[in-house]
């Protein structure tokens, strides 16, 4: 549902997940409280959102832990792989991806959601990142542990390279590069009390939709918004691991979709040249991921550790990439000139020199040990496939 004005107005109402996947077929109108499967599992705080899905705090009552609820739009559940990928890549033994604790499907008034059920997971990268960005004192590099970075790169590339091992690829992760499907665990929260919980993530803040005219809204819609965890009080990703999450668009090699989840303008290169890609996209996409924590003081700040942003045209998406990794492939040179438009060209004449990714490796990383990611970030991000390196040889020259 579209127009929000029919609702009396709050902060939440625009702040949160959108009213619009409230619908038939979207997500699920869950709230508070809520209990599932028998009276196993009930919500105490909703963890995130996304296209496809919301994520809630949620106590598994018969084994008295914290676990992390996801509730899948009854759409996605028709159609998802996330839940036949992910035992897929549990009999494979593939680490450092979410661990999957439980599923059921639940009938709401929106339609048949798949629930999933899985570990405790903490804050994302990105919104860890994002803090030391927001937290940065004047004349203060804010910014994680060099140990930190090393460790939450080399368990990506692991993940990687064991799924590639058992045929499938992510897909997902995401052009733009937030470092949204990489999560820290929580481990240490897992036995928590809901005050000793609320302490670390924020207590709960509710509001009630409501129709300005006072009238019942539609059954699809939710009667309470939830904000978001905030997750004020964390203080543990130098403790705890990352998870590789959001399986719902992997495929297994040979089996590629023909669309990615990505945002206009922002495909990987091949896509743009080719119009083909396979698992490798994970390679490129995990080369923009493995600068990204070290982005924020270590890096620069432009951008929000975005290395290529759309300014209505793929062409200048290309010239980005171009200043920012390596000059195109002969293959491909042909068809850049051919269609390449003058904001192409004129930023190719501004940009002289060193790419823009040697530049501040050179000129803003400042510990020794993080030097030896720039020959695997140029690795994973080359423009051709075939010629990147794999996420196991991106691994053994990080050890």
């Amino acid at each position: 549902m579209d127009d929000l004005d029919q609702f009396v107005q709050s902060d939440l109402l625009y702040t949160q997940e959108r009213m619009s996947r409230y619908r038939p077929g979207g997500f699920h109108p869950g709230k508070l409280g809520d209990i599932f499967k028998s009276g196993r599992y009930k919500v105490y705080h909703k963890l995130g959102y996304g296209g496809f899905s919301t994520v809630w705090l949620a106590i598994d009552q018969s084994l008295k832990r914290w676990v992390s609820l996801k509730i899948v739009t009854a759409t996605s559940t028709e159609s998802s792989r996330e839940l036949t990928v992910l035992r897929k890549l549990k009999d494979a033994g593939v680490g450092h991806v979410v661990q999957l604790l439980d599923s059921f499907v639940h009938q709401g008034p929106d339609g048949t959601h798949a629930y999933l059920v899985f570990e405790l997971l903490g804050p994302t990268v990105d919104h860890v990142v994002s803090d030391y960005r927001d937290d940065e004192e004047p004349d203060e590099e804010g910014h994680l542990k060099p140990a930190t970075i090393l460790k939450i790169t080399g368990q990506l590339l692991r993940a990687l390279a064991a799924m590639h091992r058992a045929g499938y690829a992510h897909g997902v992760i995401q052009a733009y590069i937030s470092g949204a499907n990489l999560v820290f665990t929580a481990h240490k929260l897992r036995k928590l009390s809901a005050k000793e919980m609320f302490e670390v993530i924020g207590a709960p803040v509710t509001e009630q939709l409501v129709r300005c005219d006072r009238k019942p809204h539609h059954r699809s819609m939710p009667q309470q918004l939830v904000q978001k965890a905030g997750w004020d009080m964390w203080i543990d990703e130098d403790k705890e691991d990352v998870r590789l999450i959001d399986f719902g668009e992997a495929f297994a090699h040979g089996a590629e979709h023909h669309q990615l989840a990505e945002p206009p303008g922002l495909e990987v290169p091949e896509r743009i040249f080719t119009g083909r890609f396979d698992y490798r996209v994970d390679l490129w996409r995990a080369g923009c991921l493995a600068r990204h924590p070290f982005h924020t003081g270590a890096m620069d700040q432009d951008a929000k550790a975005v290395p290529f942003q759309s300014l209505g045209d793929v062409d200048v998406v290309v010239a980005q990439m171009i200043h920012f990794v390596e000059d195109l492939p002969v293959a491909w040179r042909r068809q850049w000139e051919a269609r390449r438009h003058n904001a192409g060209k004129d930023l190719l004449r501004q940009w002289q020199g060193p790419s823009k990714l040697e530049a501040k490796f050179r000129t803003r990383v400042k510990d020794t040990s993080l030097r030896r990611l720039l020959p695997i970030i140029q690795g994973l991000m080359r423009f051709q496939p075939e010629t990147r390196i794999s996420a196991e040889q991106a691994l053994g020259m990080l050890q």
